[in-house]
């Protein structure tokens, strides 16, 4: 329901929507809606969820209140890497492991930090 209109304006609403090939139908029983980023996520809970569908084409209208999620991932990196890396900076592969994990996984970044 769009905030604002009274039933009467709904109904009149509607009526001009399915007269145009338009359908609209609210979500019922949505829990939580996630929006996804590479390095982030928007979660929505207990969001309002319309659907809409004009010519076979859906589109949703998601209301609520959005929260802020950073993504923490942890990269993997192979042994042939950090055994590089030791090698090149003349560092242990502890040592190299961590600058690796320091630098997400980039071996010339990770020589250049532990050259220094």
């Amino acid at each position: 329901m769009i905030p604002g209109m009274n039933k009467k304006q709904m109904k009149q609403m509607e009526r001009q929507m399915k007269k145009m090939g338009m359908k609209m139908e609210d979500l019922d029983g949505v829990t939580e809606v996630i929006i996804r980023f590479e390095d982030k996520e928007l979660i929505i809970d207990n969001p309002s969820v319309s659907l809409m569908n004009v010519m076979g084409q859906e589109t949703y209208q998601v209301e609520g209140q959005a929260r802020e999620v950073e993504l923490e991932y942890e990269i993997e990196i192979p042994d042939e890497d950090v055994e590089m890396v030791a090698n090149q900076a003349n560092v242990s592969e502890d040592v190299a492991r961590q600058a690796l994990e320091e630098c997400k996984g980039d071996l010339a970044e990770a020589i250049m930090k532990l050259n220094q």
